[in-house]
């Protein structure tokens, strides 16, 4: 079974209207599928971008104000899913709950499904900054080319959340990001690399590049998308099936095959998924199970 995934480096730069902002989102979506994508992945906190609007009054828009364009986003993406046939990850997008402000990555289905996973580990900015709540559930998602996970950004330095989404079954995890320095990117860089090669699955990672000069804690971004392997034969040496540009505008697009996984699991130089110590530590697929 193979997979032809394409990931955004989204440009964010100051908009006037949200015709603007779908017009950019379909620039991509088109180009992903003029390559013959099936899932496409957006970059983390990407809708930000809505906020250098302003307001009629000519007033800069807060994080707070976000969630008002969350009908829009959603019909915009659900429209795309549904006029292409493509699997499209929405990036993230910041919803209001019960008083409480989510970052929330949404998967639109070329059946127009769309499903939610929020983010589940906040950063130290986005509680004290933007005053975000974390998820409290975690899912992994079915589709006609198999399972996957949606981890956002910071829930990729976590081992223990990947462990329990290839318990799960999950063969590619998506992880939309949104990086400010080098620090940061390389963090969610390395770790992801880190994951593929612990639980043998693919890493799709993405995130966004430009900036927004009116909106703050996004006036900054440093992003790279990479198609992440585990590191073996058959793979790539440096376990990179693709990669873009640092800081350029653009989408990158590679196959995964996921009968390849299933080969290294049994018969890989390591076989790191099967020899787990779950003597020591605990064992994710008989948690789930209970």
């Amino acid at each position: 079974m193979k997979m032809r995934v394409s990931a955004v480096q989204y440009h964010l730069h100051t908009i006037r209207s949200f015709e603007e902002f779908a017009q950019q989102c379909e620039h991509y979506v088109k180009t992903a599928q003029e390559y013959g994508s099936e899932f496409v992945l957006f970059p983390e906190f990407f809708t930000t971008q809505l906020l250098s609007i302003g307001s009629e009054q000519g007033t800069r828009l807060t994080i707070n104000e976000l969630p008002g364009f969350t009908e829009q986003y959603l019909n915009l993406f659900q429209n795309f899913a549904l006029e292409t046939g493509m699997h499209i990850i929405g990036g993230t997008h910041v919803i209001a709950r019960e008083g409480k402000l989510y970052n929330v990555a949404h998967m639109f289905y070329p059946d127009g499904r769309i499903v939610e996973q929020a983010k589940l580990h906040i950063t130290p900015t986005e509680v004290n900054e933007w005053n975000m709540s974390s998820g409290e559930d975690f899912r992994v998602f079915d589709t006609e080319k198999g399972r996957i996970a949606l981890l956002t950004c910071y829930d990729i330095e976590f081992p223990e959340i990947v462990r329990m989404a290839k318990a799960k079954g999950a063969d590619v995890i998506f992880v939309p990001s949104c990086t400010d320095d080098r620090h940061g990117f390389h963090r969610v860089r390395y770790t992801s690399h880190a994951r593929a090669i612990e639980n043998q699955v693919y890493v799709v990672l993405t995130g966004t590049v430009g900036a927004l000069p009116t909106v703050d804690f996004m006036r900054a971004n440093f992003g790279q998308a990479a198609i992440i392997t585990p590191n073996d034969i058959p793979f790539p040496p440096r376990g990179l099936q693709a990669e873009g540009e640092l800081n350029d505008d653009m989408i990158v697009t590679a196959d995964l095959d996921l009968e390849l996984l299933y080969e290294v699991r049994e018969r890989g130089s390591v076989t790191t998924w099967r020899d787990r110590r779950t003597d020591l530590y605990p064992d994710w697929e008989k948690a789930e199970k209970i």
